[in-house]
């Protein structure tokens, strides 16, 4: 890299400090303020509960492979409960710094290779105000972890490919490992480690020597990341990842034979959803550099949209199960081009345009932030993170009221039955109570229409029993039909036809036993 074509960061110190202090400060409110406005979600409640029973006990820091999902980031997750009372506060930090490091990743990543400050000031701006990365930040989901991952691969590969320096080349290697511990579409960025070749120097003679020298780096940071990738090899389940990759992704024979479809329902999902969640005003953006910069910057912009491009076709191609933070970590590339073609605005023209592209996504953040359940959210996002079983609204509350319980009565034990017995119920409630002396939760079934016999058993025994169930499962006319009395009700989000789901909180009376045993025959 010639040395001389970068800008001296330096000479803008000032000015560079002041932007970027300010960037990183707002960022950082916005994704911190409110953070529990967003209900805890099924895979939250997984993935923190998985991080507490890794960090009791040590036999099991493999766990999550039981699953077929890689452990970096229960991993990480587990310091964060040292610092944070709340579980899911805890776990939500850790995506929270993860997009922290994805701004500084940015900017950085705009800087070198297009060799602007400007350009990496404002990529790393517009990353910090849109709806998408502020989101999935504030979210105890390993998705922000890894598009930080990928942006700092991306990093670390343009430098390798420019300089041909080996430590880069590890550098990248460790960068890749991490994602690929993190999440399995890391395997993208593995693949698209050559693509930098575009960005490297070529203007020199020996070219055929550069590319095998290249080759070679490339080489070293694969084998650093499969070497990381292995360590997986120590939990017995390693196989499991493989097995559940299978439940996500169609087969080359299945695709074939429908090669359209849901290719092209999934390209459909991804426009809307990055018109909504970028927003728009960076899309168009993004359009205009594309439109104004390619001449001149084509080896770049071919490089950032290759790494965005070929995941999504491929997983739009290939995918069973497909939402939009699957795609978080293609966009960072679209965040560049964008902040590339603000670049080219004349100055006169220039706030009047990056106003609007700063208050629009600012509103829709205080929307989610302030006024939850009106933000603006893609339908099946709001459906399963605001409306559905999915979403963990009322379970917090539920955790207080037994905790205030079991204070009042230290000498009762109290049993509380849920619906489900992996996800938002029961996971999502033991991750506040499991740890309190006398009380147990557990999973009793996915369709509530009898109390279960093992908490009959518990009410015989003298026990406090509590039911928590969402009343989409809640099979029964009226509470008292089965013995249960209602506590309190907790109400999600509104849905389009105006009804509401609402996760309820039963007392289980000593009518319930007389209901069981009378049904199933036990009078005598």
């Amino acid at each position: 890299m010639r040395k001389a074509a970068l800008p001296n960061l330096f000479d803008h110190w000032k000015e560079f400090t002041i932007v970027g202090v300010g960037i990183l400060v707002v960022a950082f409110f916005l994704r911190t303020y409110n953070l529990l406005s967003i209900p805890i979600f099924a895979d939250e409640a997984i993935y923190v509960r998985w991080a507490q029973v890794m960090k009791a006990e040590p036999a099991l820091r493999f766990l999550p492979l039981s699953d077929g999902k890689q452990p970096l980031f229960m991993w990480v997750t587990m310091p964060f409960f040292k610092i944070f009372s709340d579980p899911l506060v805890a776990g939500r930090m850790v995506s929270v710094f993860a997009g922290m490091g994805s701004i500084v990743g940015l900017f950085l990543v705009g800087f070198f290779l297009f060799r602007s400050l400007r350009v990496g000031i404002l990529a790393s701006l517009l990353w910090s105000v849109s709806p998408f990365s502020v989101f999935f930040d504030r979210m105890a989901l390993v998705d922000a972890l890894l598009a930080s991952f990928g942006i700092w691969v991306l990093l670390f590969a343009v430098l390798t490919a420019r300089t041909m320096r080996l430590d880069f080349a590890m550098i990248t290697g460790f960068f890749l490992g991490g994602a690929w511990l993190t999440k399995s579409p890391a395997i993208f960025f593995l693949l698209l480690l050559p693509s930098t070749a575009l960005v490297a120097d070529w203007t020199k003679r020996w070219r055929w020597g550069r590319l095998g020298k290249l080759g070679g780096l490339w080489i070293v940071s694969w084998v650093i990341a499969f070497a990381m990738y292995n360590i997986l090899r120590l939990g017995t389940n390693f196989h499991m990842i493989a097995l559940r990759n299978k439940d996500y992704v169609f087969g080359f024979e299945e695709v074939l034979k429908h090669p359209l479809d849901p290719f092209q329902f999934h390209v459909k999902e991804i426009v809307q959803w990055f018109w909504i969640l970028l927003p728009g005003t960076v899309l168009i953006a993004f359009l205009v550099g594309l439109f104004l910069c390619y001449r001149k910057y084509w080896r770049e912009i071919l490089l950032l949209l290759s790494w965005m491009l070929f995941p999504l076709l491929v997983q739009s191609e290939f995918a069973k199960v497909f939402t939009a933070r699957y795609i978080l970590f293609t966009s960072p590339p679209l965040f560049l081009i964008a902040a590339l073609g603000l670049t080219y605005i004349p100055k006169k023209f220039f706030l009047p345009l990056v106003l609007p592209m700063l208050i629009v996504p600012l509103y829709l953040d205080y929307l989610l932030l302030v006024q939850t359940e009106k933000a603006l959210l893609p339908r099946v996002e709001r459906s399963g993170y605001l409306e559905e079983w999915t979403s963990g609204t009322g379970i917090r509350e539920v955790a207080t009221y037994v905790k205030k319980e079991r204070e009042q009565n230290p000498n009762q034990k109290i049993i509380v039955g849920t619906e489900g017995f992996f996800g938002t119920l029961p996971d999502g409630l033991q991750i506040y109570v499991s740890d309190i002396p006398g009380v147990v939760v557990k999973g009793v079934g996915i369709s509530i229409s009898e109390v279960d016999e093992s908490l009959v058993n518990a009410k015989k025994a003298g026990d406090r029993v509590l039911l928590v169930v969402n009343s989409s499962r809640f099979n029964v006319v009226k509470p008292e039909d089965i013995g249960t009395q209602l506590l309190e009700s907790y109400h999600k989000a509104q849905r389009p036809n105006g009804t509401r789901d609402s996760l309820l909180l039963l007392e289980v009376t000593n009518e319930a036993i007389k209901f069981y045993d009378i049904k199933h025959g036990k009078t005598g």
